[in-house]
């Protein structure tokens, strides 16, 4: 279905109001950014000055405070105010003794020179006497294992004898040649072979 000329020139104006918006918002961006540059640059005293607020420091009240985040000023003077109200709001100021920290996040109120801690990287929490015991358990267990090894193996010492060996006399069997023994004597004594017998028949004859 094709478009009609009226809604053409109905998206056309949309888009141009659309960019214009765009355009109009870009500059209020740089503005504002130019504005913020020319604020960091003048001191806080002047800045105070022309508000007819004092320091953060010397408020007195929450409105004050109030009045000084409201206006354009630097984000370092609001960071102050923020910093006076936790000290003039009852609520935050009287701090509970018993909260964990207080006021102070950080760890240099507990921390001392030379802190031990029985932490290891790679280990966790390495407690020298537990790994003493095991390592004194393990050494027992190995004592242990080499004696019952002892006890299986023959005692020689309260036994059975063993005769030793004499060395001279295996020196001279070790020197002495190896001799054949001599062939015996084969006519002495020896056995005569018989000659095979003949079976003879005789024959009866008549008379």
């Amino acid at each position: 279905m094709s478009a009609t000329p009226g809604d053409f020139w109905s998206r056309r104006r949309a888009q141009v109001a659309k960019a214009e918006a765009a355009e109009l918002q870009a500059a209020e961006v740089e503005a504002r950014v130019a504005e913020d540059a020319k604020l960091e640059q003048r001191p806080d005293e002047e800045i105070l000055a022309d508000l007819d607020l004092p320091a953060p420091e010397e408020m007195v009240s929450t409105e004050q405070v109030q009045a000084l985040l409201k206006a354009a000023v630097p984000q370092r003077l609001k960071t102050r105010a923020l910093r006076r109200m936790w000290r003039l709001n009852p609520v935050l100021a009287n701090v509970d003794g018993l909260v964990d920290y207080g006021e102070d996040y950080t760890d240099a109120a507990v921390v001392v020179e030379n802190l031990q801690t029985l932490y290891k990287v790679g280990k966790g929490m390495f407690d020298k006497a537990v790994e003493a015991a095991k390592a004194e358990a393990a050494a027992v267990a190995k004592a242990e294992a080499d004696e019952a090894d002892s006890a299986d193996a023959p005692d020689h010492a309260g036994g059975d004898d063993v005769p030793e060996a004499d060395p001279t006399a295996e020196a001279q069997a070790q020197a002495a040649p190896d001799v054949d023994p001599a062939p015996a004597d084969l006519t002495e004594d020896a056995p005569v072979a018989q000659a095979p017998r003949r079976m003879r028949f005789r024959f009866e004859t008549a008379t």
